[in-house]
């Protein structure tokens, strides 16, 4: 354990400064994970588990519902905005946004409210803004699974405190040309494979995105490059050319479905999959999403992104996004969240658990 301790009795603001001030970068979230731990662990009324930077807490109570209250505790890496910079009514800082505010949030419920009408799960889990593979909640899935079970699950996921139903799937493919290696004082020998790259590129150019409606909530795709590789000098015409695609597809596309338009997009081209991560369905439609929903009082919308709510829907256990930050803000240098929002988030979760 560190020597860092986190006070749950403090505001959710205070909190949240508090959780900031703890640097937790993917893979480096030991210190924080720590202090989740030894602040929940005196809690007589939770039941308390450590796996690897994932902590788990749960209520016993008995409950005819179980819910499912998730958030992940690392950050994309800092941007010189840690430790935390209070301005007005706004907590700037790394992660602000980003979800330690809805970590503070599940601190102040797990720590004051013993006694819920639905047992909770409290979920502080690693990884999630790095590689799907070393996601703590995908861990978690496999080594106690019986962590994630519940009726319902909500994932405090910057939404600005406003309901958001699914998540988009994302797909990262590589398309490939090849050409011929040759001197570039004597090009006419080779096959510039970069150059080979121009019609995917048009085809993207191209591209018109798919709206579509699902359960009420409309889902804008998108087909971007996010890299280009090519070239290894520059007197030497390249043999190979590699366009970095994401496809951000809605959730009525499988991952099958996804990989197939997005080969048909490039038709002709040889298409490498790096990375696939389904979409999740609103999950809006439950009796307890719709009570949920009513209580948060606002219409509402489509997540834009991904996560974690999809691994929730492969569970068959339906899922929403709901905390305070503002998810335009995530990963910028300028993050921060409004003290109102983080107020309000905790306000309508209270009575919502306890009614």
């Amino acid at each position: 354990m560190t020597g860092t301790q986190l006070d749950l009795s403090l505001h959710g603001g205070v909190l949240t400064a508090q959780l900031v001030d703890i640097p937790s970068v993917s893979g480096q979230e030991q210190a924080l994970a720590d202090a989740i731990e030894a602040a929940l662990r005196p809690l007589p009324h939770l039941v308390v588990l450590r796996d690897g930077n994932a902590v788990a807490a749960r209520t016993e109570l008995g409950r005819s519902e179980r819910v499912v209250l998730a958030g992940h505790t690392d950050t994309v890496p800092i941007a010189d905005n840690v430790p935390s910079r209070l301005a007005g009514t706004r907590l700037y800082g790394c992660g602000s946004s980003d979800m330690k505010s809805g970590i503070a949030v599940q601190l102040r419920l797990a720590a004051t409210v013993p006694e819920p009408a639905r047992d909770v799960t409290y979920l502080f889990y690693d990884a999630e803004e790095a590689e799907a593979f070393r996601n703590g909640l995908g861990r978690l899935a496999q080594t106690h699974p019986e962590m994630l079970h519940g009726d319902f699950a909500v994932l405090l996921e910057p939404t600005e405190a406003t309901v958001e139903g699914g998540c988009q799937g994302s797909l990262h493919v590589n398309v490939a040309t090849s050409g011929r290696r040759a001197h570039s004082a004597r090009c006419w020998l080779g096959d510039n494979a970069i150059h080979a790259a121009a019609p995917i590129l048009a085809r993207l150019a191209a591209y018109v995105p798919r709206r579509v409606v699902v359960d009420g909530l409309e889902y804008q795709e998108g087909l971007n490059a996010v890299g280009v590789a090519g070239g290894i000098a520059s007197n030497v015409i390249p043999d190979q050319c590699i366009v970095r695609v994401n496809y951000r597809f809605a959730p009525d596309r499988s991952e099958a479905q996804a990989l197939g338009h997005v080969r048909e997009v490039f038709a002709g081209f040889d298409v490498i999959v790096t990375e696939s991560s389904p979409g999740a369905l609103p999950g809006l439609t439950s009796p307890i999403a719709t009570t949920f929903t009513a209580m948060v009082g606002k219409p509402p919308r489509p997540k834009y992104g991904w996560t974690d709510v999809a691994r929730f829907s492969t569970l068959g256990i339906p899922a929403v996004n709901y905390g305070p930050g503002n998810p335009n803000l995530a990963h910028t240098p300028q993050e921060y969240v409004e003290l109102a929002a983080i107020a309000e988030c905790e306000q309508r979760l209270r009575s919502w658990l306890t009614g």
